[in-house]
């Protein structure tokens, strides 16, 4: 396994001093306690936590029709449900994920499991469209317990292990966002919207208990106020090279993968004159990159992080550019190219997300509750930058202006990760 600096490396004889942010929490925590450790059951225990909390935030996508219709909602109002649960999740990454240094992490999860539960029965139990929306926008903040539960595995895994658990905690996330519109879809098909709403709290109240009784206690690293641990983000981001090559890299295939999924509909309807039912049964390709997540964790702790990013960036830009390739095909050649691309760069971006954050999370023990927010952040400024891009090449280049972009981001991204 490469050993990871602490802090990089100056250009001169000594390194420089980190900020004096960090630096006074690093003499405020002291030296970061032992790992509990963490066996096969608590592994598993915190795959489930995170799948659950992260498949919260696509309940309302398969169930929007029903939903209108049953509050009486115009297109705006119904497309306003998933967004405010999204942009939920986007603030708790960046005022609620870092805490998990200043606080108990297993404290961090079981409140916002309560939350989360709570927040759910309401969706449930919502007696109109105001209701609804407060609620989805409270089960995006609370959600964030899934990012939480990743940077507490890698902490109390053992460092040779770290990559391979982390990878195991991620499979399970992987498996909740892809799981997760189809059980609300089959379940709200017949039984309607509000028992999927009911059987996720009923689900997270399960997770809730099975925390309290086997999540150990993760002893917080940091003592910096809040208002403080906020403001230190940015001291690290400033320290940490491999941190921003990490969230830039990351960024950038996020963009192409993000481009690719928000087009793909449309596409499909245009050019092959299938309906939305189709376009779903593509995010199974999903499943490779979920299966994927623990190999490319115990090839991260063999090999480096650093090498397993670059060749699942490697991969992602062969599909992009293989696709392109073949996107004045028809028929079903056409559909087996972007079946088959689909589940190689699905495959390649999971494994980097893993081998990126395997890197920050040894970049600086105390934070690393930080770290992944900032590391999230990039990814998730990607994804909103490639659904726009995406929209704007389809429109002005069609498909292959859409698999050229992929490209050319994909491209950008390998090029960032070239030297580390």
């Amino acid at each position: 396994m490469t050993t990871l600096p602490l802090a990089p490396a100056a250009s001169g004889p000594t390194a420089p001093a980190p900020s004096t942010a960090v630096a006074a929490d690093a003499a405020a925590s002291g030296a970061a306690a032992p790992a509990p450790g963490l066996d096969a059951a608590g592994v598993r225990l915190m795959a489930s936590g995170a799948g659950l909390a992260v498949a919260t935030l696509y309940l309302s996508q398969p169930l929007l029709g029903r939903i209108g219709a049953d509050l009486a909602l115009d297109a705006a109002g119904t497309g306003a449900l998933p967004t405010l649960t999204l942009l939920g999740y986007a603030l708790g990454i960046g005022l609620l994920a870092p805490l998990g240094d200043r606080i108990d992490r297993r404290r961090l999860v079981l409140a916002k499991a309560g939350v989360l539960t709570l927040a759910l029965a309401l969706a449930a139990l919502a007696p109109g469209a105001a209701t609804l929306m407060a609620a989805s926008l409270a089960i995006g903040l609370a959600a964030t317990l899934a990012q939480d539960l990743v940077p507490a595995a890698a902490t109390l895994a053992a460092p040779a292990e770290r990559g391979r658990t982390v990878g195991s905690v991620m499979t399970g996330l992987l498996l909740g966002i892809l799981l997760s519109r189809v059980v609300a879809g089959a379940l709200g098909e017949p039984f309607g919207w509000r028992v999927v709403y009911g059987m996720a709290a009923l689900g997270l109240a399960g997770f809730a208990v099975a925390a309290w009784r086997g999540l150990p206690a993760v002893p917080p690293t940091s003592r910096l106020g809040y208002a403080a641990l906020l403001g230190s983000l940015a001291a690290l981001w400033r320290r940490h090279p491999a941190l921003r090559r990490a969230a830039t890299a990351q960024g950038l295939l996020a963009l192409g993968f993000s481009a690719f999924w928000s087009t793909l509909a449309v596409m499909l309807h245009a050019r092959h004159g299938l309906g939305a039912a189709a376009a779903g049964a593509f995010g199974l390709a999903g499943a490779a990159g979920a299966l994927v997540a623990p190999w490319a964790g115990r090839a991260a702790d063999r090999r480096g992080p650093a090498a397993v990013a670059r060749g699942g960036i490697a991969l992602a830009l062969a599909a992009f550019a293989g696709m392109a390739l073949a996107a004045g095909w028809q028929g079903p050649a056409a559909l087996a190219v972007l079946v088959l691309g689909a589940v190689v760069f699905d495959v390649g971006m999971q494994a980097t997300l893993v081998a990126h954050q395997t890197l920050v999370y040894g970049l600086d023990p105390d934070a690393r509750s930080r770290l992944n927010a900032l590391l999230f952040t990039g990814m998730f400024a990607g994804m909103a930058s490639g659904a726009a891009l995406g929209s704007l090449a389809l429109a002005h280049a069609g498909w292959l202006g859409v698999l050229l972009l992929a490209s050319a981001a994909a491209a950008a991204a390998l090029w960032v990760r070239r030297r580390a």
